[in-house]
């Protein structure tokens, strides 16, 4: 069975065995992985092998995003469908996360990456990321080669190399966290959904009155990880290049026209505006959790981003304030 199945577990051997002679003792199981152990030490197929890296202080940061539908999180009585972006520095293993409302993104990733390189007060040498994959389907060629551009000019603001992980390459995703337990290779990416889980466990579940509620609830959790990493962090610290003078664009930019109807439709959901801008063009900044309306260099208000349903139903975010004059 092991020469034409070399990667049948000895469990499922010892089954078979167990089938053909009953009267096989469950004792044997031990003694029959033991040999098993050793015949595939002499037989069995050669193995990958992990060149465990030695990370330099300052030279590498990583990007991903964890899907946390699975948690169960409730906002106000309704289910949050969203993911966290997490950033990590290599060496210290310095953490940010970001609450995620939509999918994985170069506005998503823009926001929670800058968002983490601030407060940690410098950049690293290189990121490494390969969190824009969702984000290339099913854009044309012209629209991917877009956000390749401003996904490179993000990381020159910086002073940052991009690198992709190898496609396929599952432990590359985290170089920082090849720690075997129990025979698998645990990232730190699972380890922060993991420590997620459990304080939701701990608090007695995952109802929030808000989003800036649960925001919080993340914030404290990332905290206290980086609170049993603070001396390697202080430590890495000096070796990372300084911030720019300014954060670089963390949205996408776009014209719209106002109809008759009272608002317009981006992105497969309509927004309600002031009637008094009725056929106005205005200028949207569409971040991952809501939209900047400007008319010229005039803010005029921030709208809740709406997201069309799965089925493809279009949005609609509404301001009776928008709409109640013409109602009565």
């Amino acid at each position: 069975m092991l020469t034409a199945t070399p990667e049948l577990r000895a469990v499922a051997i010892f089954d078979e065995m167990q089938r053909r002679h009953p009267e096989l003792s469950l004792g044997a199981r031990r003694t029959l992985e033991r040999r098993i152990g050793s015949w595939r030490a002499v037989h069995g197929p050669d193995q990958e092998v992990i060149f465990r890296q030695v990370h330099e202080p300052g030279r590498m940061g990583l990007s991903d995003f964890a899907n946390m539908a699975d948690l169960s999180v409730m906002i106000a009585g309704v289910r949050l469908d969203h993911r966290l972006y997490h950033f990590r520095l290599a060496h210290s293993g310095f953490e940010h996360a970001h609450v995620i409302l939509g999918g994985e993104s170069y506005v998503a990733l823009a926001e929670g990456l800058q968002n983490a390189l601030w407060p940690l007060g410098g950049a690293p040498l290189e990121h490494r990321s390969d969190s824009l994959s969702a984000a290339f389907r099913n854009l044309d060629k012209d629209a991917r080669e877009d956000l390749a551009r401003r996904y490179d000019a993000l990381c020159a603001h910086y002073g940052m190399q991009p690198t992709r992980n190898n496609r396929g390459v599952a432990h590359e995703t985290c170089p920082w966290a090849l720690v075997p337990r129990d025979g698998a290779i645990e990232s730190s990416h699972g380890h922060l959904k993991s420590a997620v889980r459990d304080a939701l466990l701990m608090r007695g579940g995952g109802d929030f009155d808000d989003l800036y509620g649960y925001r919080r609830f993340i914030d404290e959790i990332v905290s206290r990880k980086n609170a049993h990493n603070v001396k390697r962090i202080e430590a890495e610290r000096p070796a990372l290049q300084r911030l720019p003078g300014h954060r670089t664009a963390d949205h996408e930019e776009t014209v719209v026209t106002v109809t008759s109807s009272g608002g317009f439709t981006l992105r497969k959901a309509f927004y309600t505006v002031p009637s008094r801008l009725i056929s106005h063009r205005l200028r949207v900044r569409l971040y991952d959790d809501r939209l900047d309306v400007f008319v010229g260099g005039t803010r005029l208000t921030t709208l809740t981003r709406g997201r069309a349903a799965a089925t493809g139903q279009r949005a609609h975010v509404v301001d009776y304030r928008h709409v109640i004059h013409a109602l009565a």
